[in-house]
């Protein structure tokens, strides 16, 4: 029974970490109105439609990540940012960049730098593992479905980009050429093959 305000931040804490969506509530035994007079008592705060998070709760480096996966549950991070995240390449993205399914309803978020692309079949699958940004559980790429992926998007990240990043993950060993390969298999590039087949 969550009899107190205090009872239910330690809820909510531990049931769905700094970043929360409303929906989320039902299963915590927190009602919309509780939620409010959290948010007006200034435990919560809102940070857009639909999403908010813990106010006590140390903002971290990977605050934005956490706020968008939270608001887009089946979101994978990719590209750019996992790129960023795995410690690859140089590149500094200023939007978050996502992959949804591919006839999933593009997310909303007016308030959140994101940048949107469209995974399907074995894209949903393979090479995608879980991880947590700020106690907010979400998927991102392998190190090695990342490459291949920036090779795949080529279109959007750039072709200096996508050569940066092998050459800098192969080079620090953050993957193997063995591991690229077997990427490949599901998800081929020809681009990324011919570019290996270069580097030897």
């Amino acid at each position: 029974m969550l009899d107190t305000p205090t009872d239910r931040v330690h809820a909510l804490r531990a049931g769905v970490g700094t970043y929360f969506r409303p929906a989320q509530l039902d299963d915590l035994g927190i009602t919309y109105d509780q939620l409010r007079r959290l948010e007006v008592a200034g435990a919560v705060e809102r940070v857009a439609r639909g999403l908010y998070r813990l106010a006590d709760d140390e903002l971290t480096e990977h605050e934005t990540i956490a706020a968008v996966c939270a608001r887009v549950p089946q979101a994978i991070v990719c590209l750019l940012t996992a790129l960023v995240l795995r410690e690859i390449g140089t590149a500094l993205p200023h939007q978050v960049w996502i992959a949804i399914p591919h006839k999933a309803r593009l997310p909303r978020l007016p308030h959140l730098p994101v940048h949107v692309v469209r995974f399907s079949g074995a894209a949903q699958r393979y090479g995608v593992e879980a991880a947590e940004f700020a106690g907010v559980p979400a998927r991102i790429t392998s190190p090695a479905r990342t490459i291949v992926d920036c090779f795949r998007y080529e279109r959007l990240v750039g072709r200096d980009t996508a050569i940066e990043a092998l050459e800098d993950a192969l080079r620090y060993r953050r993957v193997t050429s063995d591991a690229l390969r077997r990427t490949l298999e599901e998800l081929p590039s020809k681009r990324l093959k011919a570019a290996l087949e270069v580097l030897g």
